[in-house]
């Protein structure tokens, strides 16, 4: 297995501040780290875009074979993508103290989908951007009954307008295929559902 060379002690922070803070929160650090030619890099000087932990969940139902899925407005693709209403899972961050990434993702499934989710399973913990940014992501796969589901929620006082909408797993392919999915959380998910199925069913029939 691979072990990195160098530790967080390897980097020394010279100066930290914080120039923005609104919703999220922008630091600015100077700092030098070891190099694996030997010694230290010259002080360097990162903004990290700081982020609480966040969470997202590709609810599937193993009896009708489908998952779910949401659409929304999302500024980050406003200005390179035909649309910037993105196709994604349900998932929100952790905003509330003591509240777990599972309690995160059921709250988020009532609000953004109106539905209950049921057993979950995390099939990925990851860093979507390492290099600007300190956000953790957790996905799940949850149980979920997607009978009579779909249709427009979110929370109004957030300025959430979300579609969601019920998809056959034997679609996934086709969606991947066709670019419509083009955030790693989502992508991460959909293969995972297409590896994954045949034992997931196995257990959740």
């Amino acid at each position: 297995m691979h072990k990195p060379e160098f530790v967080a002690a390897d980097v020394e922070i010279v100066e930290r501040e914080t120039p923005f803070k609104g919703f999220f929160q922008v630091d600015r650090l100077t700092l030098r780290h070891r190099l694996y030619r030997g010694g230290w890099s010259p002080l360097l000087r990162r903004e990290l875009f700081m982020r609480r932990d966040a969470a997202a969940a590709l609810p599937y139902d193993p009896q009708r074979g489908e998952i779910l899925l949401v659409e929304q407005f999302r500024v980050g693709a406003l200005e390179w993508r035909d649309s910037p209403w993105c196709l994604e899972m349900i998932a929100g961050i952790a905003d509330k103290d003591g509240e777990t990434a599972e309690d995160l993702i059921r709250r988020e499934a009532v609000e953004e989908a109106g539905i209950t989710l049921g057993e979950m399973e995390q099939i990925a913990h990851y860093m979507p951007s390492p290099g600007g940014s300190n956000e953790r992501l957790r996905i799940f796969v949850a149980r979920a009954d997607l009978s009579g589901a779909g249709g427009v929620f979110g929370h109004e006082g957030e300025g959430e307008d979300i579609r969601a909408f019920t998809v056959p797993v034997t679609e996934i392919p086709a969606l991947l295929a066709s670019g419509q999915v083009d955030n790693a959380a989502s992508i991460i998910a959909l293969q995972w559902m297409l590896l994954h199925r045949s034992s997931l069913d196995a257990r959740w029939r």
